[in-house]
């Protein structure tokens, strides 16, 4: 699974082998079963992850048990309840595997060894935060003001191979709507 993260990295941010081997014992190699919960809404998070292979999903579950998914982490992704892992406080959201997934776990002492991995890490894991951050505001302004056909159509760019190999019930939770209008929209039959 390592070498998932170095050729991750080789493409983003090359690291000598002193900053690999410091990332790589902050990190535990786990799988994760289909349906398996890596962190549950209402509880202190105890991990994020790294996606080698697979893809997991953050969503919540509102007052009606009703899901919204808040982001899909397929392979390459970086997931986690960043305020509650370092701050001990309940999550916002469950993580939970979408299918038989290959992760890289790190807890909240990643974010203490940033400065032992050197500036330029440092610096790539702020731009990492900064982008979440600017998805999360595109999304929110999304779900807020534009048509199910526009956010199927960003759905579509951001997550290019996920169509496939997701249930239809899970797009449609992401998109905030019924996996009925998903099927319409998909057909090109109407508005969701």
């Amino acid at each position: 699974m390592l070498d998932a993260l170095r050729t991750y990295f080789h493409d983003k941010l090359p690291l000598t082998e002193a900053q690999f081997d410091t990332l790589a014992g902050l990190l535990t190699p786990r799988r994760l079963a289909k349906g398996e919960v890596l962190g549950r809404q209402g509880e202190p998070a105890r991990f994020g992850a790294f996606v080698v292979r697979g893809c997991l999903r953050s969503y919540v579950t509102d007052a009606r048990q009703k899901e919204h998914i808040l982001q899909f982490a397929p392979e390459n992704w970086w997931i986690a309840d960043q305020h509650s892992l370092r701050h001990h406080a309940p999550a916002l959201f469950t993580i939970e595997a979408l299918e038989d997934s290959e992760v890289l776990l790190f807890g909240a002492g990643l974010y203490g060894q940033l400065p032992a991995l050197g500036p330029e890490f440092q610096a790539f894991f702020y731009e990492l935060l900064q982008n979440s951050l600017v998805a999360m505001q595109r999304r929110l302004i999304g779900v807020l003001s534009a048509p199910a056909e526009a956010r199927y159509q960003e759905f579509q760019q951001l997550y290019p191979t996920l169509a496939r190999r997701l249930p239809q019930r899970h797009i449609a939770a992401y998109l905030g709507i019924t996996p009925e209008s998903l099927s319409r929209l998909r057909a090109g039959r109407g508005r969701g």
